[in-house]
């Protein structure tokens, strides 16, 4: 029988006793066995170097190939390590290698002889394994696996292997020129589709950017429109809210004023009737009666006119504070003051016409009057009939006067009449 005792050796015994030992120790009883002899096998890995001198190949050029194989007797199956036993048992590991080299190097010659120089050299790994299969389907009945095998150096002695790499050396120049001309072509190529490709994504980022940024000012003038009407809207209402509450408080005003002024007015007819009527009641005579009522007409006609003035002044200042917005009352108050002055022109016609002429004729009076005044020295030159000194100037101005109502009547077509008498 035989075991395994360590990673690197087997170790066989045999042989036995007929009648063992027997120990007795402790109160237990120990049989020994005999052993007669005992033999170890090393489990050790040997590299071999399988060398192949001027083998002629398959088209008859010898070469010589260098192999380095590993190998070693496999212990951990018992049927290999059996084998092994049987066929390397007593032998000596440099014995065991030799049986291997002379094996593997057998093998390796005989694959060379089925191939071609060419076959060999170009695809070493191929003849690698075409040894390791055939050697270690041949070894592995002997009890020894193949580890590796791998093909060292091949050389010869005629040249051929040199010849064959310049041309194989001329040809990868030849490809290495065609290839480094192809690769700068390809380079030159792809260099310009990348800078083409650089400037095409550049543009494109541009136009997107351009694209985002007219989104951005559109989306943003949209949003500043729509916010500037709202605004506008906003202030427009309200200017239009204060202008109409403006208004209203306008035509509020200018209607009180109306009435009071309406009030005021009829107060004055009034007043005017109870003084015509207290005239004619107390004035002996008519001229002094007419005369005396003509002049509280013209008087009550002044204070209307005066009053009249006031409110028109009222009035445009207060269009001027209300604009636009107090158009509407303006023109109704326009409208109230011009029917009121046609009332008044209707009701007094020559009385009111002589007020406004009596009104005018001191202003007329001053202004003929006024260089005079305003002379240092007058030289009077007479005819000898007539009166003379200030009588006479003062007699000039008045005679100015007195045709003062034929030129109004020629340049206004205004005919003044003597006043009836009441």
């Amino acid at each position: 029988m035989f075991f395994t005792c360590g990673p690197n050796e087997a170790m066989v015994v045999s042989g036995f006793c007929r009648s063992p030992p027997v120990m007795v120790a402790g109160g237990r009883v120990f049989v020994l066995p005999c052993i007669q002899q005992i033999q170890r096998i090393s489990l050790n890995t040997l590299t071999l170097n399988v060398k192949s001198e001027k083998v002629y190949t398959r088209h008859g050029v010898p070469i010589s190939v260098t192999g380095i194989a590993q190998v070693k007797i496999q212990g951990q199956n018992k049927e290999m390590l059996a084998a092994a036993c049987q066929m390397f048992l007593g032998k000596t590991e440099a014995e065991i290698a030799h049986i291997a080299l002379e094996t593997l190097e057998g093998h390796q010659r005989a694959i060379m002889a089925h191939m071609t120089v060419e076959e060999i050299y170009k695809d070493r790994q191929k003849f690698s394994e075409q040894v390791f299969k055939v050697a270690s389907s041949d070894l592995v009945n002997m009890g020894i696996s193949v580890v590796s095998y791998t093909l060292k150096d091949i050389h010869d002695d005629q040249d051929y292997l040199h010849s064959l790499g310049k041309a194989r050396t001329a040809q990868v120049q030849k490809d290495a020129r065609i290839g480094e001309a192809e690769a700068k072509r390809d380079a030159g190529i792809r260099e310009a589709k990348a800078k083409q490709e650089k400037v095409s994504a550049q543009y494109l980022s541009e136009i997107e950017m351009a694209k985002a940024q007219r989104d951005y000012e559109l989306k943003k003038a949209a949003y500043d429109i729509e916010v500037n009407t709202r605004r506008a809207q906003a202030d427009l209402a309200y200017q239009l809210q204060v202008a109409k509450t403006k208004q209203q408080i306008e035509e509020q005003r200018v209607q009180v004023q109306v009435v009071e002024r309406a009030q005021q007015v009829a107060v004055q007819e009034q007043e005017i009737a109870r003084r015509e009527k207290e005239l004619e009641a107390r004035v002996r005579k008519p001229a002094e009666a007419e005369r005396y009522k003509l002049e509280r007409l013209a008087e009550a006609e002044k204070s209307q006119l005066i009053m009249q003035a006031e409110a028109e002044a009222a009035s445009v200042r207060m269009r001027g504070e209300a604009e636009a917005f107090a158009i509407g009352a303006r023109a109704r108050a326009e409208a109230e003051q011009m029917a009121k002055k046609a009332e008044a022109f209707q009701l007094y016609q020559e009385a009111a016409q002589l007020d406004m002429l009596l009104e005018k004729l001191p202003q007329v009076a001053e202004e003929i009057s006024g260089p005079l005044t305003s002379a240092n020295k007058i030289t009077l030159v007479s005819s000898g009939s007539g009166t003379m000194g200030a009588a006479k100037v003062t007699g000039e101005v008045l005679d100015i006067l007195t045709r003062l109502p034929e030129s109004v009547e020629r340049l206004t077509g205004v005919n003044h009449k003597p006043l009836r008498t009441a």
